[in-house]
């Protein structure tokens, strides 16, 4: 047989579920996060000779996880928790030189009562059923003092349908083409955005325990540490140029999103948007002698399933 080499590895844990509330003394917050956790290090002898005493177990992961959500400062923001929970992970194991940590962020909205403006202190509904994405990257391969890290945030699952505003026309016609041209059309779909911050370096932590996370003062708007707002104008923004936006197909309007999260977030270095077309086809009624299908009178449409992927990166 012929020698085989490990060339890489990572593992870790899946799924871990975290649900946490800060009460304060007039509001209570809370937050929902599915999180996963990867390291990678000096473990290949786990692999190549089965030697566990290089491995730290998926079960101590999940405890790690559990228990700086307990006590980091930083739960609310995914983007210093997921970077607080691989420092320590990488600061702590001498053998563990990278961290790589997944959360996903569930909605949770304050519910306002009826007759009031306010929001209630400590009640919440689910409003919407797209997530908060957050991909961080630790790194210590290059000493446990010289750490540096790479953050990638979005959102997963935002649906969304404009009945006007949209068209398509003026692509290639050959023998292949059945596609009829519209100016105007129902305009649907799922947004995926990732955008990715400038890389940054990160302090070590300067306690015996290794639990330290300290975020710097003074940081710009729009980088990692403002990414609480980043996200809030991600968002927005994706929703405002979809709605106001005249489409002339789903690349142009994908790339005056894209544009628009660059221009406000002087931190984000690229963004990727993925936007497949959900649509929704006006019933054929001319067989009743009823005009479905000329622009002005078309107001009965079915929901055709199966996705169709526009991407694209700004």
């Amino acid at each position: 047989m012929s020698e085989s080499v490990l060339t890489s590895a990572r593992y870790g844990k899946d799924l871990v579920r975290v649900f946490r509330v800060v009460r304060g003394t007039e509001f209570h917050q809370v937050v929902e996060y599915n999180v996963t956790v990867l390291l990678e290090g000096d473990i290949d002898t786990s692999y190549t000779v089965a030697d566990n005493s290089v491995v730290v177990a998926t079960d101590s992961i999940k405890n790690i996880t559990y228990y700086l959500a307990k006590i980091s400062p930083h739960i609310l923001s995914p983007e210093r928790f997921a970077l607080h929970l691989g420092t320590y992970l990488v600061s702590k194991y001498a053998h563990i030189h990278r961290a790589f940590v997944t959360i996903e962020k569930l909605r949770w909205s304050r519910i306002t009562l009826s007759g009031n403006v306010d929001p209630h202190p400590h009640s919440f509904v689910r409003d919407g059923n797209d997530k908060q994405t957050v991909e961080v990257e630790v790194d210590a391969s290059a000493g446990k003092d010289k750490l540096s890290a790479k953050v990638t945030s979005g959102i997963t699952d935002l649906l969304v349908l404009k009945s006007t505003g949209s068209a398509f026309h003026g692509y290639v016609h050959d023998e292949y083409t059945t596609l009829p041209e519209v100016s105007d059309r129902v305009l649907s779909t799922s947004v995926d955005l990732a955008y990715t911050f400038t890389p940054l370096s990160l302090n070590a932590p300067t306690d015996a325990q290794k639990l330290t996370f300290p975020i710097p003062e003074g940081f710009l708007p729009g980088s990692v540490w403002d990414a609480d707002n980043v996200a809030i104008r991600a968002r927005n923004g994706t929703l405002d140029i979809f709605a106001l936006d005249e489409s002339a197909s789903v690349q142009a309007t994908l790339f005056k999103m894209g544009q628009r999260v660059i221009a406000e977030n002087a931190g984000v270095e690229s963004v990727t948007y993925k936007l497949p077309n959900k649509h929704y086809i006006p019933v054929n009624m001319g067989y009743l002698g009823v005009d479905n299908s000329t622009p002005l009178s078309i107001f009965l449409f079915f929901f055709l399933g199966g996705p169709r992927i526009a991407t694209g990166v700004a």
